[in-house]
């Protein structure tokens, strides 16, 4: 496990150097001065292209420490697609209504490979399928596509990949709690049967290595940061976590628990645009990251909130069951909802005071 994570943290941390040379070479920058971005909240000139070193840390540690068999061809292939998606929205700032066109397609890839939800655990106890309603198709071979089981999949793939973008505006945000809960859900991967013709140890694996490869790349994004996660680092965090609590069955309830916070802000953040008549795919300065730098936070602390919360959500996942994780997860959104609220005031007090 260990190993798995060194190795992977060493190869991700000597691939970004390179890589934050080469972003500056053929000019793939964030400059404030010449790009304009809402949710930015960095200064001067920040190669991006985050997404490079961490796929190809994925490349190379799944050759070296994976079976490599049909699922993971298809998560290599689609992560592939999704990398070379955020190089270009990094480079040519796409519509992020093309993103999301592209972010189901990539899913809709990956569950092609055979990738799906044929069940979901009930909180109250056994489970709920979803595999009864199956289409047999005769494309290129045949087919069974599970239709409910398939088209969870690839929304829960496609939210993640949006949501775990979302919260990457602060410097060592994102790969500090991307590195966190794939850690914690390869650890749990291994007490609950794995199916999709993949073994539980493959699963656990596949966590390691991307817990390493996020953690490698921590170390130049952390505050001031050398190089932005991008749209590539960004999204790629959200499918490979979506991928990790897909395979080992069970894990859907465990990711939300330990995200609570980035997908409270994202159920927020979508709320909030809809209420002021904004497009919810349109990015802004309102996320939980953001109210905290308005209230005085520092970077560095906020990220080391964002991690110390994940932690903590990750221990108590080794423990919680069922109904509990929902609880919690509700609970968590009080507290944060309580938090937002008393930011606000906090702002309109002091406009009264300025």
């Amino acid at each position: 496990m260990f190993l798995i994570i060194f190795i992977s943290f060493l190869l991700t941390f000597f691939i970004t150097l390179p890589t934050i040379y080469f972003a500056k070479k053929i000019n793939l920058l964030t400059d404030i001065k010449k790009r304009f971005h809402p949710a930015h909240t960095h200064k001067g000139k920040i190669p991006r292209g985050g997404g490079i070193p961490i796929f190809l840390t994925l490349l190379i540690s799944s050759f070296l420490f994976l079976s490599i068999n049909k699922i993971i061809v298809g998560v290599l292939i689609a992560s592939f697609l999704l990398t070379i998606v955020g190089l270009l929205d990094d480079y040519f700032d796409l519509s992020p209504y093309l993103r999301f066109f592209l972010n189901i397609l990539i899913s809709a890839i990956v569950v092609g490979f055979g990738l799906g939800i044929p069940y979901i655990s009930n909180p109250f106890g056994g489970i709920i399928r979803l595999d009864q309603w199956k289409i047999n198709i005769d494309f290129f071979g045949s087919r069974q596509i599970l239709f409910l089981a398939d088209l969870l999949s690839i929304i829960w793939l496609t939210w993640l990949m949006n949501m775990v973008n979302w919260s990457k505006g602060i410097d060592g945000q994102l790969p500090g709690f991307v590195s966190i809960t794939s850690f914690f859900l390869g650890i749990l991967s291994q007490k609950f049967t794995v199916s999709h013709d993949i073994t539980i140890q493959n699963v656990a694996n596949l966590g390691f290595i991307i817990s390493g490869a996020y953690l490698g790349f921590l170390f130049w994004n952390f505050y001031p940061q050398k190089i932005m996660p991008g749209y590539g680092g960004g999204a790629l965090g959200g499918f490979l976590l979506g991928i990790l609590s897909i395979l080992s069955f069970g894990k859907v309830g465990t990711a939300i628990l330990i995200l609570s916070v980035p997908m409270i802000d994202a159920f927020y953040t979508i709320l909030r645009r809809i209420k002021n008549k904004k497009s919810p795919f349109r990015a802004d300065w309102g996320h939980f990251h953001h109210r905290l730098l308005e209230i005085g936070w520092g970077r560095r602390r906020i990220a080391v909130f964002y991690w110390l919360i994940s932690f903590i959500l990750g221990i108590a996942s080794l423990f919680l069951k069922g109904i509990e994780k929902i609880i919690a997860f509700l609970s968590i959104g009080i507290i944060l909802l309580i938090f937002i609220l008393l930011i606000e005031k906090i702002k309109k007090i002091r406009k009264i005071i300025d």
